[in-house]
């Protein structure tokens, strides 16, 4: 499959001159070595620059370490000399993991380098991975349970599971080998991080979101964020096996997704409000047309009529940029029947609203808050900012006409994630937004394990002003059990 040559490297450090051919005749082909294009020769120099993988050992075994790298290169330069990378580029994933697999296991035994079993997966698959994947953190992105992975430079790398952050044993090289997988990651969806433009949002074939910060302004080093996201879509049912929200609390949200509400999440950092936003998109219509508008597309949306747009940040020439309210402008003409906007953050919020009042019921958004009312007063600064200059209270009646009900996400001190709130918005009073709160979630002590508990519960409304939405989607009566049941079990409890 591959051209080899037929010597090993003198020139590889560590390792002393071996005129051998490899082994196996059949894999033997001398003239396609002679005959190595130059899209070769440049790819091999870019994965050299690379070729130093993840220290998966204690840090302070650093005289273990110094030998399994030099160990390392040795094999990875003479791997890159046995193999014609251009026809590595067409194979697939897995046929080109075990060829290569396969070329180290016979470069191991022909340098007679004495290693044990264990010593020697971990070397194949760490060369795999700097090959194929994203060195370092291949294994921790295989890894489904992780929800965030946070690399600090170089020697550093910190992941969250289950709500906690860890720092790991995972290392980079050096700040060369970091930026090198920094730029594999962004070059994948057409973007560059470098000194010149040295923030970039980009995003994985998986759909996990990635933010890259490089120096001069990290400046210790890149900083790379991942939030990743399960394999496994969540559903709002699994939501509720994990104590995020309540039956009822879910059969809410359901409606509130089917029945077209204009539905604005709100949440701090890592709350769960890109899940949440996914959850609700499942009870959307399969003959809706929808159009989602990102920085970088992650929402994984199951409608078989969706179109997704993305911005573009600018070029070198600082011209080209697309941003979210150029997106925006541009949906309205696309005849949308809901638009889904991953996060608020500008400007944008004016134009959203403004889609979300002509028509475009069931549009759905995400803005960081710590609460409904301060998601609110968010949205109306955010106008502001943008250079509208309109009265308070016309922003505000704005809002008022455009969203029914605001969702808010709480990541909870214990690493938990919980729907703290469904909040309807009723409309002024005076110059005030007039809300009323649906469902809380009343936190009620902790236990042994310093876990918070709690209870979700309905606030005794049991008609709320969209039960008339509800009404026309055939739903007020589920909607009015699910409230009623809620309300009951709340009264139990207290009576208890």
């Amino acid at each position: 499959m591959f051209g080899k040559r037929t010597t090993f490297g003198g020139n590889t450090p560590g390792v002393g001159e071996i005129a051998r051919p490899i082994a196996s005749p059949a894999r033997a082909e001398p003239a396609a070595a002679s005959r190595r294009t130059s899209d070769n020769d440049g790819m091999a120099s870019r994965i050299r620059s690379n070729e130093d993988v993840v220290d998966v050992r204690a840090p302070a075994d650093s005289a273990r370490d110094k030998e399994y790298f030099q160990t390392k290169s040795a094999i990875f330069n003479a791997l890159i000399d046995s193999i014609d990378l251009s026809q590595l580029a067409t194979m697939d994933q897995d046929a080109a993991r075990e060829e290569i697999r396969d070329i180290v296991a016979e470069i191991i035994a022909l340098k007679s380098i004495i290693m044990s079993i264990s010593e020697q997966e971990d070397l194949l698959e760490d060369i795999c991975n700097d090959v194929l994947g994203y060195g370092p953190l291949e294994p921790l992105l295989a890894r489904d349970d992780i929800s965030d992975i946070m690399v600090n430079g170089s020697q550093k790398c910190y992941i969250e599971v289950a709500g906690k952050v860890r720092l790991t044993n995972v290392r980079f090289r050096d700040d060369a080998h970091l930026m090198n997988v920094c730029q594999r990651i962004v070059s994948q969806v057409g973007r560059r991080v470098d000194e010149s433009s040295p923030i970039c949002d980009a995003r994985l074939p998986d759909g996990s979101r990635v933010n890259v910060i490089a120096p001069p302004l990290a400046i210790d080093g890149a900083a790379l964020t991942i939030r990743k996201f399960k394999k496994d879509k969540l559903t709002l049912q699994q939501l509720v096996k994990y104590n995020s929200i309540s039956p009822e609390g879910a059969e809410v949200l359901r409606i509130l997704g089917r029945v077209r509400a204009n539905v604005l999440i709100s949440g701090g950092t890592g709350s769960g409000k890109t899940t949440l936003l996914n959850c609700l998109t499942a009870f959307i219509e399969k003959d809706e047309r929808v159009i989602t508008c990102e920085d970088s597309a992650e929402l994984q949306l199951q409608q078989p009529h969706v179109v997704r747009l993305e911005t573009r940040p600018p070029n070198l020439e600082g011209e080209g940029e697309i941003t979210m309210r150029d997106l925006i402008k541009n949906c309205l003409r696309m005849r949308p029947e809901r638009i889904i906007v991953g996060e608020v953050r500008g400007p944008e919020s004016f134009d959203l609203l403004q889609a979300m009042n002509t028509g475009h019921d069931g549009s759905m958004g995400t803005l960081h808050a710590n609460s409904p009312r301060e998601a609110l007063s968010r949205l109306e600064s955010m106008i502001t900012m943008g250079g509208y200059s309109l009265p308070s209270r016309t922003i505000r009646e704005m809002i008022t006409s455009s969203i029914d009900v605001v969702v808010q996400a709480a990541r909870l001190r214990d690493g938990s994630r919980r729907i703290t709130h469904i909040t309807e918005i009723l409309g002024m009073e005076g110059d005030v937004i007039v809300t009323q709160d649906i469902f809380v979630y009343d936190i009620m002590g902790e236990d042994s394990n310093g876990m918070l508990m709690g209870k979700h519960r309905s606030t005794g409304i049991t008609k709320p002003q969209f039960a008339e939405r509800a009404r026309y989607f055939n739903e007020e009566a589920n909607l009015i059990e699910a409230l009623e049941k809620s309300n009951t079990e709340h009264h139990q409890l207290l009576d208890s």
